[in-house]
């Protein structure tokens, strides 16, 4: 099963020197994963101020800046991890040294049909067709059971679509929709002591649905593929650059 491992933390926390102990101590946790063939991707995020998010209502594309969530602990970072089962998932998130400080919500990915192969990135490439982001979709799940289920299907078949044509430009990377916000646990470590929960990270009307990540050559270009994606018709969709790791000493072998 493939899962999601989503960092939240307040980005004031941290030192730059503990900032960047911390990435390094996560990339040798990665290595020792991705030897296992367990490894699937990782990269922090820019912090919050680089960060826009995409609605589209009654066919006008609305932009504002800043997140998608006003709270104290942001995004951060993610690792989309192949493992046994959620019991292994939480054991690998106990371990990695954000969670001292931070929370780590875990969602297993829903496998769809239609999505292009994943495109390895590995950390310190630059590559011709652009900068890595995060596109972050946020999902009312409420207002999809709601709807007919050819609503869901077909906007399964165009996110399915987009990510297609993002391949076809050789400007996609991964993509992948998240199971339901039921099925999350968020862990944390305090004191040397794990505490699971279930559910979750923020309790909002709006969750986490689903990630694009793509190349993009400026932000703007990032935002208008936001504003193509279904999701932003009835959610959001948060724009975040990835960080750049090239200047860390240490490498995760991709596979």
């Amino acid at each position: 099963m493939k899962y999601m491992l989503l960092m939240y933390g307040g980005e004031n926390c941290w030192t730059d020197e503990e900032r960047k102990d911390c990435m390094i101590g996560c990339l040798k946790i990665c290595e020792e994963l991705a030897a296992q063939g367990k490894f699937i991707a990782t990269s922090p995020l820019q912090p919050i101020t680089t960060a826009a998010t995409v609605r589209v209502r009654d066919g006008r594309t609305l932009i504002t800046d800043g997140p998608f969530a006003e709270t104290t602990e942001h995004l951060g970072g993610y690792f989309v991890l192949d493992l046994a089962d959620i019991d292994e998932a939480i054991e690998i998130a106990s371990r990695l040294p954000p969670i001292n400080k931070g929370t780590a919500e875990i969602r297993p990915l829903l496998s769809i049909d239609g999505l292009p192969p994943a495109r390895p990135f590995p950390v310190g490439s630059v590559d011709p067709n652009g900068t890595p982001y995060m596109l972050i979709c946020y999902d009312d799940e409420t207002k999809w059971r709601e709807a007919d289920s050819s609503v869901l299907r077909e906007a399964m078949v165009e996110a399915a679509l987009l990510a297609r044509r993002l391949s076809d430009a050789g400007k996609y990377l991964n993509a992948s929709p998240l199971q339901s916000a039921s099925t999350a646990a968020c862990v944390r470590v305090r004191d040397g002591k794990r505490q699971v929960t279930a559910g979750p990270f923020a309790e909002t009307h709006e969750v986490l649905g689903g990630f694009y990540l793509i190349l993009a050559e400026s932000h703007e270009a990032a935002l208008r593929v936001a504003a193509q994606h279904p999701g932003a018709r009835l959610g959001s969709v948060e724009v975040r650059p990835l960080f750049d790791f090239s200047e860390l000493q240490y490498s995760v072998s991709i596979s």
